[in-house]
Order: structure tokens, then sequence, then C-alpha cells
């Protein structure tokens, strides 16, 4: 969707001119009470379920959670997902052309905040004719999201469900996020973020980038029971160099652990689609989110303004977004007598549970949400 703005910025600046990509799933009603906003978290899309036709590997990121039956089921809500700005994948960012100068954004991208965001999501909603929302959901970054629409526009969300998140970022989160930008500011082919003009793309340091947020995603316990000290030697003879249960290889001769196999398969797909000055601007928004800001470092008095009832999901094994970051915003909200509803999952599987398929976390959406139908069902 086209809009022609101008949309004001938390920085001060504003864009014009702009697109949204996004995608639905399932059936408006006819009273417009059951949609649902999915927020995706830092390389993730607008494409949130279902398969595209003829594409490879096009299966929505977060396919386990949406669909027909499924714990966000599209058989009763009205899913949509968005692509935020500033993104490469449909959503005007850094790649595309600024209509104000004629030649592509690429570092001059104005930087934008999940407020941004959220306030972006707000005006495409409102061409949809969508005034309230049902639920907003989101795991990580997305969950940020969702608990700042409760704060931006309180009397449009009945519902928010918050996944693997936090009120704000520690400074070794910020620390993981500074160390990835520097490796690719330092790319030689990086060139000020102007690397499109140079037909090159800084792949080296977007390959280090993605390799240090992948170890953050995954558990100790995870890691060693996956790869432990296993050599590629170890295993060559068996099934080619490739390790078994895995889909990647690695030819380079400096490679002796499947774990260094693995971070560099994972570096090398990633630098293939994800662009430089995007992961940037993403991992920026990450760091300024803070809705206690404002308050005083308060976050109760910051979640005074919400008026949403709340589902916060934590996962144990997740030292990334740790339990206790969930535990804040929970108490915030009692603090303020809201409605609030937690599940701490003790899954193995790190950062990355939000994501996959454990039954206590899948069951504890889906009875949230058979709680959210019965509300417009009435």
């Amino acid at each position: 969707m086209q809009f022609a703005g101008p949309l004001a910025l938390r920085s001060g600046a504003s864009i014009s001119d702009y697109t949204l990509a996004y995608e639905t799933y399932g059936t408006l009603n006819a009273e417009r009470s059951n949609a649902v906003l999915v927020c995706h978290a830092l390389n993730a899309s607008h494409h949130v379920a279902g398969v595209y036709q003829g594409q490879a590997r096009s299966e929505g990121w977060w396919d386990n959670m949406v669909g027909p039956g499924k714990p966000l089921d599209t058989d009763r809500f009205f899913v949509i997902g968005v692509n935020n700005l500033g993104s490469c994948f449909g959503s005007t960012g850094p790649m595309h052309v600024n209509p104000a100068t004629g030649r592509v954004y690429g570092a001059d991208f104005p930087v934008v905040t999940v407020e941004d965001w959220v306030d972006a999501q707000a005006a495409l909603l409102d061409a949809l004719g969508i005034e309230t929302l049902a639920a907003v959901m989101g795991g990580s970054l997305g969950g940020m999201q969702a608990l700042s629409w409760t704060l931006q526009y309180p009397e449009r969300v009945r519902h928010a469900v918050v996944v693997a998140s936090a009120p704000n970022l520690t400074a070794e989160n910020i620390a993981f996020n500074e160390v990835a930008r520097r490796a690719i500011v330092t790319d030689p082919d990086f060139h000020g973020g102007h690397f499109y003009e140079h037909g090159v793309v800084p792949k080296r340091g977007l390959r280090i980038a993605r390799m240090i947020g992948h170890i953050t995603y995954l558990s100790d316990d995870v890691m060693n029971a996956k790869f432990g000290r296993i050599l590629r030697s170890a295993v060559e003879g068996e099934n080619n160099g490739e390790a078994a249960g895995t889909d990647y290889r690695y030819s380079t001769q400096d490679v002796e652990f499947q774990i260094e196999s693995y971070l560099r398969y994972q570096g090398d797909k990633f630098s293939e689609y994800f662009d430089a000055n995007t992961y940037l601007l993403i991992t920026r928004a990450l760091d300024y989110f803070d809705p206690a800001r404002n308050h005083g470092g308060k976050l109760s008095a910051a979640l005074a303004q919400a008026r949403a009832k709340f589902l916060l999901v934590s996962f144990k094994t997740d030292w990334r977004f740790s339990p206790t970051r969930s535990r804040e915003i929970v108490k915030a909200l009692l603090d303020n007598s809201r409605n609030v509803s937690y599940a701490e999952i003790d899954a193995p599987h790190g950062h990355d549970a939000f994501l996959l398929d454990d039954v206590r976390y899948m069951s504890v959406v889906r009875s949230y949400f058979e709680r959210v139908a019965k509300e417009f069902q009435q």
C-alpha cells in the first residue's frame, strides 16, 4: 500500500511517498472486530504464514503459530502481517529511491524507532478500515512493538501477546548489537552505506553480524547437544562433510568444528538476502526502545497508559531476553491493576524458542486466543 505521507518520525525527520508491504490471512468479520496484528522481529517480514506458490523455501516465519486450526486460528481471526519501514522485504527502506533526490536512500534513510513502526502500522489499519484490534502479537522485537501499541494507541488494542521480549535492552544486548554493527561498517565494501552505487555488498560484515547474533539466539545446552566439540573430519566419512541432522556444509579448510561450519553457513545465507543498512537501522531501533525513559525510568508509570489485557510468555533458557525482563513488565502491569497472564516455559532452545513447536508454549497461546475469540463471538 502506498502512502503519500508525510509520516512524522521520532527523530524529527519525516518520510513521504512510502510503501508498506503487508499480507492478510483469514476473513475480517462484519463487525471488524477479529483483526490481529502480528509484528515481526529483526530479520523477518510481512510473510507470517503459508507458503508462496512455486517458490522454494517460502514458508512464513511463524507458520507453526498462524493458520487454520493453529494457535492463532485464521478460521476465527483476520491476521495482518506488516513489513516495517526500513526493512528490505518490500516496504520502503534504504534500498529504495528517495523521491526527493532521485537517488537510492542508502545511509541517508531516516532513523526509525519502534514507535515509528507502530505509527505506520496504525496508518495501514486506518486505510483498511480497522479501528480496533482484537489483539496485537509479537516475539522479541515484535513483542516490543506489541507493547508499544498498548501505550501509543491504548483505545485501539483489546489484547497484547508479548513473547520473549523486554521493556528495553540491557547494556549487554546493546553491546552485542554494536559489535555486529561495527563488523558491517568496517567492511571495505560498505562505502559509508552507499555500497549500492559501487555494485557491491558488504557480505563479510553481514556474515559476522549474523554469526554474533545467532550465538545469542541459542542456549548453551542446545549448542552442546547439537554440536558439542564434534570435528568436521569426524563425520565427513559418514555424510560427505555434512553434520548429521543438518542441511549445511562449509568447505573452507580452516573450519574444524561443526559449530564453526554451522555459524558460517548461517552467515553466508544471511548475507545473500539481508540489507546491511537495514540491519543497522533495526538494531538501533532495538537499542532506542525504552518506554520508561520519559517517566523517570519507572516502567510502572509508563505502562499506566495501557488498557489492554496481556499475555506474556518467556523461556527459561533465553538469556538474550530473559524471563526476568518479562517479569518486569508483568509487575509494572500488576502495579496498575491490569489483567495479565504470564507463562514461563522451561524450553531448552534459548531465544529461538519463540519460533519453535513447544507443546506447552503453543497450548498457552491457543488457550489465550480461544478466550479472545469468545469476546467477539458473544
